[in-house]
């Protein structure tokens, strides 16, 4: 007697380790071909430019993860995929992917490998934690799209189909309805005539798993210029209005045991806007919208270690991915002093300084503003240390601006007094297009360091190229001169650059040393003079002393909390050199503050200048500074 047997079930019938690593990295290029895209079209929740950029930050981090994993386990594949994901998620939709992949994970937990049923159910656990993650679930975002992606392979696989690649691909069809409608749910996409761009991004990663499936291709890498962008006056609704609910986009991670996410959330419900919270357990990652960072990261530490703290400034980036004509985008560290309106109105990206007080770190000028550092300084029994800004923190801003500009160039403090330069020289070499960004040393700091980014922005600002921004930069860095005179040698013998004995043998003498920076970028001291009597005409005698009265100067003044001292240096210096063309009062930040201290007032001078009204200052070439 013959059996009767159903027909032969064919096609891709399970997923393991080795194959979903090569799926999602055909995904994941898919999406960073589409980087350039998802920024330009990115104008929800705020209109700042970065999701493409925000993305690709976050996808790299798997698939550095994934070359190093070899396991043929599913269950182990996903979890490093989740876990690299949360570790190097970037804004919103960076953390609402993660949680989605940790759901992924938490339906893997010891498989080897999935049927389709096994994969569904997981899917829609992490549709589930992904919109838990949320703050305020939007409708026509990411989430609704990976919800519907969800219940539509679930339906596939309920009626009986058990290939991949035919599920895949009748999710992916319904995926890319949801899409298209995003427009129609949100006003801001409705306005714009575009759909959201953490929607696009899943569906990208969507379509490249799915063809790999489909075809065992992997994906390539591609560049993204030939991509159709929206029509030229419908790119950014909101680009002739700024109009931000709140100014950073703030992110951190919480380290402890058993952390409890509903209180987490809660600890940050009403604080501010964008809520993301993802992570389970061990490891939550925090990413909110705020206008004052410090408080997210001094709540986050009330659940356990803070790592990885960044804020980003929306209202910066929105600048610059609605700025048209702007060739060249112009970046620095914190350790620049230059006053907000001058590094607002041209355009200049900072990237923070770490400050730490003993246990408790800040980010310079962003959750540490100067007045909070020099009370902090005056109070605080531990002094602080600085250090470079996050490789990550580089990296990031580096990978935003390349993608709206044709070049970037960073400018940063003496490579003679911090490893910032070279942190950023090995970031730049780490995004996807490095002949896109140039890292300078200033050979600088504070005041003077803030003259040369000040120059370069002016240039850039007028439209010049890339190569002659940057000859710019090396035209005028000998030409621009910095001096401080400190408020009390005793931080900086707290900060070890001072001996103790040093300074009892200048107090002794009534001596007041003076900083110089020379051509090097090394800070020496360039002389003393003594006795306490009329200490801001002696400084101002020996700057004047160091000048060409045959050049014109533009002066940056730092002033670490004596503004009435800083004024009297400026009309001290007006005397005496009348060739002046322009002086400018900032406050001091942390480069030179925190060897100085109260009181410290730092003078920067640019020469050889002949500037017209309205147009970019321009080294005239006939003159030199003086000895």
């Amino acid at each position: 007697m013959a059996i009767e047997t159903g027909p032969a079930v064919t096609g891709v019938l399970y997923l393991d380790g080795t194959r979903l690593s090569r799926a999602l990295k055909a995904g994941i290029a898919q999406v960073l071909n589409d980087a350039e895209y998802l920024n330009k079209i990115n104008v929800f929740p705020v209109p700042d430019g970065d999701t493409g950029t925000n993305l690709v930050l976050t996808l790299r981090s798997v698939l550095e993860a994934l070359a190093r994993h070899k396991d043929r386990d599913l269950g182990p594949t996903i979890e490093v995929v989740a876990d690299s994901a949360l570790d190097g998620a970037r804004g919103n939709s960076g953390a609402i992917l993660a949680q989605f992949f940790l759901g992924l994970a938490d339906g893997a937990a010891g498989a080897g490998r999935w049927c389709i049923n096994n994969f569904c159910e997981a899917v829609q656990r992490g549709a589930d934690y992904a919109r838990e993650a949320m703050g305020e679930p939007r409708e026509g975002t990411i989430i609704t799209v990976i919800d519907v992606f969800a219940v539509e392979i679930s339906r596939q696989a309920g009626a009986g189909d058990l290939d991949f690649a035919r599920v895949l691909e009748k999710g992916l069809a319904r995926a890319k309805v949801a899409l298209a409608n995003t427009t129609n749910q949100l006003e801001a996409l409705r306005k714009a005539g575009v759909v959201d761009a953490g929607a696009k991004g899943f569906v990208d990663l969507l379509e490249g798993i799915t063809e790999f499936v489909k075809t065992g291709t992997p994906g390539d890498l591609q560049d993204s210029a030939g991509l159709q962008l929206p029509a030229e006056d419908t790119e950014f609704a909101t680009s002739e209005t700024i109009d931000l609910t709140h100014r950073y986009c703030t992110e951190c991670v919480i380290v402890g045991e058993n952390l409890d996410r509903r209180k987490i959330r809660e600890c940050f419900a009403g604080i501010g806007s964008s809520l993301v919270i993802a992570g389970l357990r061990k490891r939550i990652r925090v990413h909110i919208h705020v206008d004052n960072p410090g408080q997210v990261f001094e709540l986050a530490s009330q659940h356990g270690e803070v790592q990885g703290a960044k804020a980003d400034d929306m209202l910066q980036q929105q600048r610059s991915a609605t700025q048209r004509g702007r060739r060249v985008a112009v970046a620095t560290d914190s350790a620049a002093d230059l006053p907000d309106e001058v590094l607002e109105n041209l355009g200049v990206h900072v990237i923070p300084v770490r400050l730490h007080f003993g246990e408790r770190s800040f980010l310079d000028k962003v959750s540490l503003s100067p007045e909070e550092f020099y009370q902090e300084l005056l109070t605080n029994p531990v002094h602080p240390q600085t250090s470079q800004p996050a490789p990550g923190d580089l990296r990031r801003m580096f990978e935003f601006l390349a993608g709206h500009h044709e070049h970037v160039v960073s400018l940063h403090v003496t490579g003679k007094a911090s490893g910032t330069f070279q942190a950023a020289q090995s970031a730049g070499t780490r995004v996807r297009k490095p002949d896109k960004v140039t890292p300078m040393d200033s050979m600088n700091a504070s005041a003077g360091q803030g003259l040369v980014v000040m120059y370069a922005a002016e240039l850039a600002a007028s439209g010049a190229s890339s190569a002659e921004v940057i000859a710019g930069i090396r035209r005028i860095i000998p030409l621009t001169r910095t001096y401080a005179l400190l408020g009390n040698l005793e931080y900086a013998v707290k900060g070890g650059r001072v001996a103790a004995s040093k300074k009892r043998i200048a107090d002794l003498l009534r001596a007041t040393p003076v900083l110089e920076l020379g051509e090097g970028g090394t800070i020496d001291v360039g002389g003393m003079f003594f006795g306490r009597k009329k200490r801001l005409e002696k400084f101002v005698r020996f700057i004047q002393r160091r000048q060409n009265p045959a050049c014109t100067y533009r002066v940056l003044i730092a002033q670490g909390q004596c503004p009435d001292q800083a004024q009297a240096v400026a009309q001290l210096l007006r005397g005496a050199l009348p060739s002046i063309q322009d002086i400018q009062i900032t406050q001091l930040g942390t480069a030179l503050g925190v060897h100085g201290g109260p009181g410290t007032l730092v003078v920067a001078l640019q020469s050889g200048y002949q500037a017209s009204p309205g147009e970019p200052i321009v080294p005239s070439g006939s003159t030199s500074p003086g000895p």
